[in-house]
Parts: structure tokens; C-alpha cells; sequence
């Protein structure tokens, strides 16, 4: 149990990273995030590629699918605009929201019938969502939180696709691999817009190999010993993480705006989550 909680407070971590790495790396004047964006993806599909031939002692066949690959990218390249415009912590706040409002929405779409209190948590959420982006001195780009919310969607996405993959890291490789080409086009684009700083390239090293590609590895380690309510209701952690990283990493202010914000969209998500689960157990009594 002890050895459970260390990789999934590892995996957390690396996904918290990303969203401080993004910022460390996006938030300069001038800033360029095709060719980060590129970079990010190509060293990940490198870092979980390798992890891949390590397990399997041998060279694997690039496994996912397109459309994998296609919500992927979406979700990396609105993801690193979104971070010319937003802080870490909001930036992470309003993605990992983003993706559970959107699988939970995906559900009711496909005929899933959510009782008072799921509605309940969902309404509280997004109300949250809602009092974070409203006019104000404090509040977030609105363009930025935008386009974070389309790459939390396509994340949902993501998730959902991958969802009931009998190998989860050979199909993350895999749709990291199918995105090399574009990756490739989009640092020799970002390369003749603005030269990339050693700095902007090691941060994007960093978020695709360790924050991306370990951080994975580590995550789908963790995942089947976890029940699938838990593993969802664990990832509400990143933005409190992406919070304190970005106050001691970048000296960013936490607003109460932010805080009561957080408070309302993740007791919300998680109550959705929660109460869903009980629903489930009960029909399945």
C-alpha cells in the first residue's frame, strides 16, 4: 500500500509539472509554443518508446490509433497556447475540470442517468468554473481559459478512447509516436518564428521525457491496483500541486478568487465522482 501511494504521489507530481513547466517555459513576452509544443510531444514518443522496448526487450510495433494521436495533439498544443495567457495553478485548475466535466458529460450523453447528489456536485463545479472565469481584476484571460477548456476536452477525449486498452503504455507510445511528424513541423515552424532558448528546449525536454513519459509510465503502473473512482478522484490533487509549484517555482499570487474557485470545482467533481460510484454499486446489488 505504501509502495501504491508513493508511484501515484510520483505521477501527480509529473503531471503537476507539466502545467509548471509549460508556464516556466511560455511565460516570457514573445514567448513561442509550436516549437515547445513539438518538442514536448517528439522527446515523449523517444522517453515512451524506449520505456517500451526496456519492458518488452525487443523493438514493439507502434500500437494507438489516429484519433488517439489527434486528440493528443490537440490537447498539447492548446494546452501550450493556453500558457502564453494563464498562471500554472488556473491553467491546471480549469484543465483537469475540464476533463471530468467532459467524461462525466459524456456519459449522461450516452444514456448515463445521474442522481441529485451527481448533479448536485457537477452544478457546484461548474459554478466554480464559472465565479474563476467571471469579470474581474483577478480574473483569467478569457481567450487562455478558452483554449485550456478545448484541451481538457480533448483529454476527455483521450481518456475516453484509450478507456478498456488492454496496454495502456504500448497505446500511449504508440499515439506519441503518430504524432512525431507534426511534431517535427511544428519545431522547424517555431524555429523560424523565434529561435528556441536552451532554456524553453530543456524545460520542453523535461515535460516530454520525465513530466510526460515517466510520469505516464508510472501513472499506468499505479492504475490497476486502484479502483476506478479513486484513480479519477487522485488526479483532483494536480491542480493543488500545480498551485504550490507555482508559487515557490514562478512567485505566482494565490487569489482567494482561485482558492474559493478550486474549493467549488473540485468538492464538486469529487462529489460527482463519489456519488456516481455509490450509484453504480447500488444498481449492481
Amino acid at each position: 500500500m505504501l509502495k501504491l501511494a508513493g508511484l501515484v504521489s510520483l505521477a501527480m507530481v509529473a503531471f503537476a509539472a507539466n502545467s509548471v513547466l509549460a508556464r516556466l517555459a511560455l511565460g516570457a513576452p514573445g514567448a513561442e509554443p509550436m516549437g515547445y509544443t513539438g518538442l514536448r510531444l517528439l522527446s515523449g514518443a523517444a522517453a515512451l518508446y524506449l520505456l517500451l522496448i526496456l519492458r518488452n526487450r525487443k523493438a514493439a510495433p507502434v500500437a494507438g490509433s489516429w484519433r488517439a494521436a489527434g486528440a493528443l495533439f490537440a490537447y498539447a498544443i492548446f494546452f501550450s497556447v493556453a500558457y502564453l495567457l494563464l498562471g500554472a495553478a488556473t491553467g491546471a485548475l480549469i484543465l483537469f475540470a475540464s476533463v471530468q466535466i467532459g467524461i462525466i458529460g459524456w456519459a449522461v450523453l450516452q444514456g448515463d442517468r445521474p442522481g441529485l447528489a451527481e448533479w448536485g456536485g457537477l452544478a457546484l463545479a461548474l459554478a466554480g468554473l464559472a465565479y474563476l472565469v467571471s469579470p474581474g481584476l483577478v480574473a483569467p484571460d478569457p481567450l487562455g481559459a478558452a483554449l485550456m477548456a478545448i484541451a481538457g476536452l480533448a483529454w476527455a477525449a483521450y481518456t475516453l478512447l484509450g478507456r478498456g486498452s488492454s496496454s495502456p503504455l504500448a497505446d500511449t507510445a504508440g499515439n506519441f509516436v503518430r504524432t512525431a511528424p507534426v511534431a517535427a513541423l511544428l519545431i522547424g515552424a517555431g524555429t523560424m518564428t523565434a529561435p528556441m532558448s536552451p532554456a524553453v528546449a530543456a524545460y520542453a525536454v523535461m515535460s516530454g521525457v520525465v513530466a510526460s513519459g515517466l510520469g505516464y509510465a508510472i501513472w499506468y503502473a499505479a492504475l490497476p491496483h486502484l479502483p476506478r473512482v479513486r484513480a479519477a478522484v487522485v488526479q483532483l490533487t494536480v491542480p493543488v500541486i500545480a498551485a504550490v509549484g507555482g508559487v515557490i517555482l514562478i512567485a505566482e499570487p494565490l487569489s482567494w478568487r482561485l482558492v474559493i474557485a478550486s474549493a467549488a470545482i473540485l468538492g464538486g467533481v469529487a462529489i460527482a465522482l463519489l456519488a456516481s460510484e455509490r450509484r453504480r454499486r447500488a444498481a449492481s446489488a
